[in-house]
């Protein structure tokens, strides 16, 4: 499937967790997928995120968390996202979250979040769909 102009997606680490091996594999997925892929790297703060994702003009912000802060970061990252002009920015992501606290999570704007062992094209059919419903919106 071809998009009219490629997805952009920032794939970020926040915080301390130094595991990004999942974030590696979802950006080279999301990038043999077609989609611009911008990595952040390890021990992001959620203002280098938010600033990176507004320098580079991205549709997604896809974090991966897996130190148990992820009822904090994606929150905050969102926060800022909105008071940064880029409230129509996808801010999804992955990592050890539970069921309970992904709803509450969606509760307050956050995308999907998959969890361990989700199939990368899950997350890449998600991202499309999401895309191309915002760009018919």
């Amino acid at each position: 499937m071809s998009d009219s102009r490629n997805i952009r997606v920032l794939v970020a680490k926040p915080g301390l967790d130094g595991h990004d091996r999942g974030a590696k594999v979802i950006a080279a997925a999301f990038r043999d997928a077609g989609f611009e892929v911008i990595y952040t790297g390890l021990h992001q703060t959620p203002e280098m995120i938010v600033s990176a994702a507004v320098q580079e003009d991205v549709d997604v912000v896809a974090m991966s968390i897996l130190s148990g802060a992820h009822m904090t970061l994606f929150p905050r990252v969102k926060a800022l996202l909105d008071e940064a002009g880029a409230d129509d920015v996808l801010l999804t992501g992955g990592g050890i979250i539970p069921e309970e606290d992904a709803a509450a999570l969606e509760a307050q704007g956050i995308g999907r979040l998959f969890g361990p062992g989700t199939s990368t094209e899950d997350a890449i059919g998600y991202v499309r769909e999401w895309f191309a419903q915002r760009e018919r919106a």
